[in-house]
């Protein structure tokens, strides 16, 4: 993830309108807005969609009811005026239908993301996203972390932080907690990094 440099913050309308004028410009640019300030991130490689996959067939499997809605943009943080784009939001199926590009996350059960091989990941997925998602109250965030090769489910939100964070390395079992209550065999993680 890297950061744009601004003179002052960016407010959440004028984000919106850029992210609407980049779109219709380019293609593969994908901005965020946290803290207030705008990131830009990478795209995934191969293997990063390959575990997005697995995620989402153990999600409907063990929950059909819900959905791991990839790259849905979600307004996040106080007064909902950030922007972020995990690489998974698990909600029910119907979560996100006639809402804009830019949901309300209350729906939301968990964020997921998952490293690139980027200088921006430690920041933005290890300090500023479970920030974001704990002051939006996302009851559970799961880091899916391939630089470190481990697993880092956070839950019990509380303020700008989550009360509970458990890391297991890949090939460790790790049980997402309620209301989530999936539990997640990770040996498969060991095949999708380099």
């Amino acid at each position: 993830m890297t950061a744009i440099d601004y003179e002052s913050q960016v407010l959440s309308e004028e984000f919106d309108e850029a992210t609407r004028i980049l779109a219709r410009a380019t293609r593969g640019i994908r901005l965020e807005l946290i803290d207030g300030r705008v990131r830009s991130r990478v795209m995934p490689d191969g293997d990063h969609g390959r575990i997005i996959q697995w995620l989402t067939r153990i999600c409907t499997q063990s929950r059909p009811e819900l959905w791991l809605h990839p790259e849905q943009g979600l307004k996040v943080q106080e007064c909902r005026k950030g922007r972020a784009r995990p690489d998974g939001s698990l909600a029910p199926s119907e979560a996100f239908v006639g809402q804009g590009e830019w949901a309300d996350p209350a729906p939301v059960l968990m964020a997921v993301e998952v490293t690139t091989y980027d200088s921006g990941t430690d920041h933005g997925h290890r300090a500023e996203k479970p920030r974001a998602y704990a002051r939006t109250g996302i009851p559970v965030y799961l880091l899916i972390d391939r630089e470190h090769r481990q697993v880092t489910v956070h839950s019990a939100p509380s303020g700008a932080r989550y009360g509970i964070v458990l890391t297991v390395p890949f090939g460790k079992e790790i049980t997402l907690p309620d209301p989530v209550g999936i539990t997640l065999e990770t040996e498969q993680l060991k095949n999708w990094v380099r």
